[in-house]
């Protein structure tokens, strides 16, 4: 389909042309060979009574159209929707031409029209399905009463009865308007997932870069240490050397200060972490508190709290700084915020045997006959000063979690009927993960709170 969805994540080429020309080409010789052989036999073993020149021309100018087309352009050009419904009205043309030299809607092949509309329901756009389904129905109207008859061998007319062509007719019309209808409805969802799901891979990719980035910024500055210390141990000696030649001495004093500097910027720059293991393992809470933090000092107070699981004594564990875990969690966040009318809670909680965190707004809730669905993509779930969400961030951060074996579960504080408690009622997205698949493993009967370098 052409119809190009929403979202920044997405690059442009997801809203470029569809339709392969090779395809519907392909399509039309198909169509053709069956066309000829179904006259030929027709009038060969059937021995039935019609045009048989004028189909043959008929049939001839769809094969000229598509040599025409292959000679003018390559198999694999992208077709724009306008062009790829120019080719599908000109097949839905030439069928109703053989047709009404074939006997009409009293020919059994009449049930043909739903090839063109089928196509264009899986191809093009809305506007243009309904469209050529509008013109088909009309060709096919026309065809009940304007028409070459079949005769037989004998001379009798090959016609149905009144209430069989009735009946045909609107067969063909429903047959029709439920294959198309389905077609586009799978076709759209089978597009909207794949978009969401190149969304959630770019967004990884973006997170992963900025990860990487953290390690490499890192590396540069232990690297970097080494030659930046001999320009200073260098340019200190030179300096007692020229201690009698001002004007040298004034440069080799801008060179050490000059170093210095460059020393103070790479330490500030490595300030995040000295070592591999720091950039991929954080205390639970330092993980979720990085999630959260770009939505944080939006007009919404965003409350933490930490503990573990039934009071127990459980420390709190040390997590894989895992990409997927932060943008899942940050999307989660940022919806809670988006909607939330003052405050959103944030729980972590922990035992031996899983992690949790539930994220909680004061917002008006998720829809209740949309609680289901939540996790699909563009699914309109929430509403809010004029706003309508897409969820699309709902279906990237349930993709991402659960790709690191967490399961995510949807409700509402309020219960439907129940009066607006005070606090704590508007959605709850809460994420549930087996503590063996984030906590950082033993090593060496290292706890997982013990620094693997001091």
């Amino acid at each position: 389909m052409s119809t190009q969805t929403t979202g920044s994540l997405l690059p442009p080429e997801t809203g470029a042309p569809q339709v392969r020309l090779g395809t519907l080409v392909n399509l039309r010789w198909l169509a053709i060979l069956g066309q000829s052989v179904t006259v030929l036999t027709g009038s060969l073993l059937l021995d039935l009574q019609f045009e048989l020149g004028l189909c043959a021309m008929v049939i001839g100018a769809a094969a000229v159209a598509n040599l025409m087309t292959e000679a003018m352009r390559p198999a694999n050009t992208r077709l724009s929707d306008r062009a790829a419904f120019g080719f599908l009205l000109f097949d839905l043309i030439q069928l109703s031409a053989l047709l009404f030299l074939t006997g009409g809607l009293h020919n059994p092949f009449a049930m043909l029209f739903l090839a063109p509309v089928t196509i264009s329901a899986t191809a093009l756009s809305l506007r243009s399905t309904l469209t050529l389904g509008a013109i088909g129905a009309a060709l096919i109207t026309l065809l009940g009463g304007y028409y070459l008859p079949l005769r037989l061998s004998d001379g009798r007319l090959l016609e149905l009865s009144q209430l069989q062509l009735v009946g045909f007719w609107l067969a063909i019309l429903i047959s029709m308007i439920f294959l198309a209808g389905f077609a586009y409805r799978l076709t759209l969802e089978t597009e909207r997932t794949s978009n969401a799901l190149l969304a959630t891979q770019t967004a990884l990719a973006r997170e992963q870069k900025l990860h990487d980035l953290g390690g490499v910024i890192a590396a540069t500055a232990h690297e970097l240490g080494t030659p930046l210390a001999t320009i200073k141990l260098v340019s200190s000696e030179l300096a007692e050397e020229l201690s009698e030649r001002p004007d040298l001495l004034e440069d080799v004093l801008l060179i050490r200060s000059q170093a210095d500097r460059c020393r103070d910027i790479l330490r500030s720059m490595g300030r995040a972490g000295k070592t591999d293991h720091h950039m991929r393992t954080a205390l639970f809470e330092t993980l979720v508190r990085e999630a959260a933090e770009p939505h944080i000092g939006r007009g919404i107070v965003v409350t933490c709290d930490w503990a573990a699981a039934d009071g127990s004594d459980e420390r709190m564990p040390s997590l894989q700084r895992r990409p997927e875990v932060i943008h899942g969690l940050r999307n989660l966040i940022q919806n809670a915020v988006d909607f939330a009318q003052s405050q959103v809670w944030i729980d972590g909680r922990w035992s031996a045997d899983e992690i949790m965190v539930r994220i909680i707004d004061d917002g008006p809730g998720y829809p209740p006959e949309m609680l289901h669905r939540l996790g699909d993509p563009f699914v309109r779930s929430r509403r809010r000063n004029g706003y309508e969400g897409m969820g699309l961030g709902l279906f990237i951060a349930k993709t991402l979690l659960e790709r690191t074996g967490a399961t995510l579960s949807f409700a509402n504080g309020r219960k439907p009927g129940q009066r607006r408690p005070s606090v704590r009622s508007g959605a709850i997205a809460e994420v549930v993960w087996p503590r063996a698949s984030l906590a950082v493993p033993k090593i060496g009967g290292l706890g997982e709170n013990t620094p693997l370098f001091p």
